[in-house]
């Protein structure tokens, strides 16, 4: 298990630099960082959200068995112009939710953990994970996405519920 670096960690806002190493020391991040996942019971983890600023992530979005992937350099290279409303949350900022507005498809480019290239064309919410963790190598959370109010708004509710260490009701706004 890998501890989950949180909203404010300097390594969250920071781009991330190419894996060059295909190696034991990546297969073995890229293990820990499925297991940390799953503990956390999320979709999908980034480099950075465990504190390191490497250019991969990895997914399961347990709708189908082989969208448990990694992506390592991943490269956006199409997106939808259609774009979708959905409600998101994230490991780095547990207890807060909103809806964002992203791509329906997309189509990245990447390389998986014996560094063989790959394509994959996404929808649904495989498009939308892959685009939400895709952010983290680059800086940006999915609140960064918001409206300035918006984006206040979760930074004082997560700021809240940390310092109630976590009590109560995990707060969801919609907009």
């Amino acid at each position: 298990m890998l501890d989950i670096y949180k909203l404010g960690e300097d390594v969250l806002s920071e781009q991330t630099t190419k894996v060059t190493e295909f190696d034991s020391a990546l297969k073995m991040l890229v293990d820990a960082m499925f297991e940390t996942m799953d503990e956390a019971e999320g979709v999908g983890l980034a480099a950075p959200q465990v504190g390191v600023s490497k250019r991969l992530f990895v997914v399961d979005t347990h709708q189908n068995e082989n969208e448990r992937l990694c992506f390592i350099n991943p490269e956006i290279l199409e997106t939808s112009p259609d774009l979708v409303h959905y409600e998101e949350g994230c490991l780095s900022i547990p207890g807060v939710y909103h809806d964002v507005e992203r791509p329906s498809h997309v189509t990245v480019h990447a390389q998986d953990i014996n560094g063989k290239a790959f394509t994959v064309k996404a929808e649904g919410l495989l498009a939308r994970v892959i685009q939400h963790e895709n952010d983290h190598l680059y800086g940006k959370l999915f609140i960064d996405r918001l409206e300035k109010d918006d984006r206040d708004l979760m930074v004082r509710l997560y700021e809240r519920q940390e310092k109630n260490h976590g009590k109560g009701k995990k707060k969801r706004v919609r907009r």
